[in-house]
């Protein structure tokens, strides 16, 4: 069910509209963490107002068809699945939230869940930022979530709202690495080669994943404050000085970034349905 055909989670009961900018979520916020409020609600927010040009050409990223389902579909869902997560924010393109709506409308999502679709912005920060903005005050625990990462199990997602509940400011899902990693100085031109200059100590490396998760006024605070262009929200609170902890990801829980990324997802996808009814 769509956000216009449910009570807006941004309105009182009568109908009164409440204040949700990122300053008044922040204030809202202040006097405690989420880890001094047991009930804390949870929201997501999916940035999907990219491209994906990696991808090849066709429909933006998060619209591609995933086992005949719009990945974003499959990325909503993953949010949705998890009991702690009551609202789901989808960023949609600047020009696209109409057909992100529409979308959305067309396909079985959870009653239990409200829905909002609102348009992003040209950078992925400022269309998370544009995402928080429509947050109601209620909302203390802030799941930030790639669409394109559309396999995520629910298990990961309870993992990072249960370290957010018990104090962390930020969190994130990660995987150790099976490849060596090396250290570049960048080519002078491209196709040159690249001279290594280090070897970081694989044991102590990990990928990230999504979905990252947040104390509400913490990431409104490293929204605010930051204004480095950076991959992850994750970072930015790194920059505020504050702790970043990791709790295990999963294997499944892979960025679809290019083709062969996608195959992979069919798999994946195929062998759910097969084993699990998924």
């Amino acid at each position: 069910m769509s956000d216009e055909s449910r009570p807006s989670p941004t309105e009182t009961s009568a109908g009164t509209s409440v204040e949700t900018s990122a300053e008044a979520s922040a204030e809202a916020s202040a006097e405690a963490s989420a880890a001094d409020r047991p009930h804390a609600r949870t929201a997501a927010v999916i940035p999907a107002a990219g491209r994906g040009v990696r991808l090849g050409p066709g429909a933006p990223k998060a619209l591609r068809a995933l086992g005949g389902t719009p990945m974003l579909i499959h990325a909503v869902r993953a949010m949705a699945a998890s009991n702690g997560v009551s609202l789901v924010v989808v960023v949609a393109p600047p020009d696209g939230a109409g057909e992100v709506k529409s979308l959305l409308d067309a396909h079985s999502l959870p009653e239990r869940t409200d829905f909002v679709v609102v348009p992003g912005g040209e950078t992925r920060q400022e269309s998370v930022r544009l995402g928080l903005d429509v947050l109601p005050p209620e909302y203390d625990i802030v799941l930030v979530h790639d669409a394109a990462r559309p396999l995520v199990p629910v298990d990961t997602v309870d993992a990072v709202i249960d370290a957010v509940r018990e104090g962390a400011p930020a969190v994130v899902p990660a995987v150790p690495l099976a490849d060596t990693v090396k250290q570049v100085e960048p080519a002078a031109a491209p196709g040159e080669p690249e001279p290594v200059v280090a070897t970081p100590e694989r044991a102590r490396l990990r990928a990230v994943q999504t979905p990252q998760g947040f104390d509400r006024a913490t990431l409104v605070r490293a929204h605010g404050t930051v204004t480095d262009d950076v991959t992850d929200d994750a970072s930015m609170v790194e920059q505020l000085g504050l702790a970043v902890v990791v709790v295990p990801g999963h294997e499944e829980a892979f960025k679809v970034t290019r083709p062969l990324d996608l195959v992979l997802a069919e798999a994946v996808l195929a062998r759910r349905r097969l084993n699990d009814g998924f």
